[in-house]
């Protein structure tokens, strides 16, 4: 399950379809791992607070992502039971600016950063470069197969 929560209402100013938008990137990052998610679309200032808070950056990001961890099961959930992979959060004004900025719809970056934020929970990372193009590569299949441009190819005239 995939729950999103927007917070922010520029969300849906900018890009009314924002919930499919993120709905779709993030059943292409799972693929076929079962478990439950939350996106949360909020502002610039919140994202800076979880920043500041958990990273020591007191600054905002465009992606944040929370992996689950060992949870323990909700009270009811039998064996087998969903396990939450965790929360990613986006800020708004960052990722605005830098779809402007990259010549990108925001839908598209949206997809982009929501796979970006999925492949974290599922322990992909890019900490050194073999990591790094492994997970880039990753997402560029991914988003190829939701019709989305290579996002680390940005167009000749920027």
């Amino acid at each position: 399950m995939i729950e999103i929560e927007i917070e922010s209402d520029a969300w849906i100013v900018a890009l009314p379809d924002a919930e499919a938008v993120v709905e779709r990137a993030a059943q292409a990052a799972l693929g076929s791992v079962v478990g439950d998610l939350v996106v949360l679309l909020t502002d610039d200032e919140a994202v800076r607070e979880l920043n500041s808070r958990f990273r020591g950056k007191d600054r905002p990001t465009n992606v944040l992502s929370f992996p689950g961890g060992d949870m323990p099961p909700f009270p009811g959930s039998g064996p087998g039971a969903p396990v939450h992979l965790g929360d990613i959060v986006l800020a708004f004004g960052v990722c605005r600016d830098e779809a402007e900025a990259q010549g990108k719809s925001l839908a598209n970056h949206l997809m982009h950063l929501v796979v970006h934020g999925v492949l974290h929970l599922l322990g992909r990372d890019h900490e050194d470069e073999t990591e790094a193009e492994a997970m880039e590569a990753e997402e560029r299949t991914l988003l190829a197969s939701l019709g989305v441009a290579d996002p680390y190819s940005l167009p000749d005239d920027l």
